[in-house]
């Protein structure tokens, strides 16, 4: 982080001395940081203690005369390479969630073109109140992205999620966010994620086991190999990745409809979602009651996602994931095959394979060869995944170049 410009909003919450210590180590990792106050973290913390910290003049009004002189706020809203809020309480939630700009921190963030982040704090009541949880989805589609909360004890004796995240934990995902850029530089990756719910009736649903973490393990690593990354997900329980942006979708036809919005200046589709092949035909509008020893379903098949993406005449480099029972690789080269994908990474799922693990394994086959990729944690198997993805990507865009005497063809 050496020279990186952040800009540090500090807001009110007793999580505001933990931002001392954030002031400290991002320091200690070379970033020059410009402290923005609040009124209410000026309750808890002084002005004096950041100045101190940062070796920079603490900015806490937005009528402050001398720096407003030459329009001050817009100043600063250009000198950020990233806007990190912490902690962001409630209340500055949903000040940035409506559009507020009569402070100096909400004005800097509606003036800036810099990527925001925020590291939330408060009760855990108060981030579990349905108008927070609101505030925040609209936030993420937005492209703001969040550092936790994490879970534990609060400082109001209660425990629960709403703590925020260590200083050195954000600094982390801070400086993996602002690292300098990889094998993806500059490219657009969508990718799936998750499961699929398809209703049987307004309580129930048929879906599958997957946990989603795959999938956004692969999210994190595109990003920070220097893509921008979009992941479109199924219902899961799982924090979005810093710098990646988040559609939350439910059945496979909210996934197609989602991917199809966005697919569009796509470079690289990573299909890694486990989408429902089929779906209940004719799903009640009422609860199906106990009437019968048994009951039969009609089902009828779902549109098939990464078929329909590989199938546009603008398509995208393709990567889709096999999850087979029996006859791995022999059963994931047909699927490539009759899907028109580019590359399919395969692996063996079972009772205590896979799903809900940690760790995986995998096959990644296309039409010039194999690898493998030995048992791993799903974040380190993501890493190398993507960087054969990369390679692959690369390969394809260098042969295109050559059949079109040198013309950009890096798109399948």
């Amino acid at each position: 982080m050496q020279g990186k410009r952040i800009l540090l909003g500090v807001t009110g919450g007793i999580a505001a001395y933990k931002a001392a210590d954030l002031v400290r180590r991002l320091r200690e990792r070379g970033a020059e940081v410009q402290v923005v106050m609040t009124a209410g973290a000026r309750e808890f913390v002084t002005p004096l203690t950041f100045q101190a910290l940062s070796g920079r003049t603490v900015r806490t009004g937005l009528w402050d005369t001398a720096a407003e002189a030459a329009m001050g706020h817009i100043e600063l809203a250009r000198w950020a390479e990233l806007v990190l809020i912490a902690p962001a309480s409630a209340d500055s939630l949903a000040r940035l969630a409506a559009g507020r700009a009569d402070d100096l921190l909400a004005t800097l963030c509606l003036a800036t073109q810099a990527p925001i982040l925020v590291a939330p704090a408060m009760n855990h009541l108060m981030w579990t109140n349905p108008a927070t949880a609101a505030n925040v989805a609209l936030l993420e589609q937005r492209g703001i992205r969040r550092l936790g909360p994490a879970e534990g004890d609060q400082a109001c004796g209660e425990v629960g999620p709403g703590r925020m995240l260590e200083p050195l934990e954000i600094v982390e995902r801070v400086q993996a966010l602002l690292a300098p850029r990889g094998a993806l530089n500059g490219l657009r990756v969508l990718i799936t994620a998750g499961p699929t719910r398809e209703r049987i009736d307004p309580v129930r649903f048929v879906s599958n086991r997957s946990s989603g973490k795959m999938g956004f393990a692969v999210a994190e690593a595109a990003r920070a190999a220097g893509a921008e990354v979009v992941v479109v997900s199924g219902p899961v329980a799982l924090a979005t990745p810093p710098g990646v942006r988040r559609i939350e979708v439910e059945s496979a036809a909210d996934m197609l409809d989602a991917v199809m919005k966005e697919v569009a200046g796509t470079d690289i589709f990573i299909s890694t979602a486990a989408v429902a092949d089929y779906r209940p035909a004719h799903p009640p509008g009422h609860k199906i009651k106990k009437v019968s020893e048994k009951l039969a379903l009609e089902m009828e098949r779902t549109v098939d996602v990464i078929a329909a993406v590989a199938a546009r005449p603008d398509r995208p480099f393709v990567v889709g994931f096999a999850a087979e029972t029996e006859n791995v690789e022999q059963n994931a080269r047909a699927k490539m095959l009759k899907k028109n994908l580019d590359v399919i990474a395969a692996n063996e799922v079972g009772h205590d394979k896979a799903f809900d693990c940690a760790d995986n394994e995998l096959v990644v086959l296309w039409r010039g060869g194999r690898r493998e990729l030995p048992r791993a944690a799903k974040a380190s198997l993501a890493r190398d995944l993507v960087a054969l993805i990369a390679e692959l990507y690369a390969e394809q865009g260098r042969r295109g170049a050559e059949s079109t005497g040198g013309r950009d063809s890096a798109r399948a």
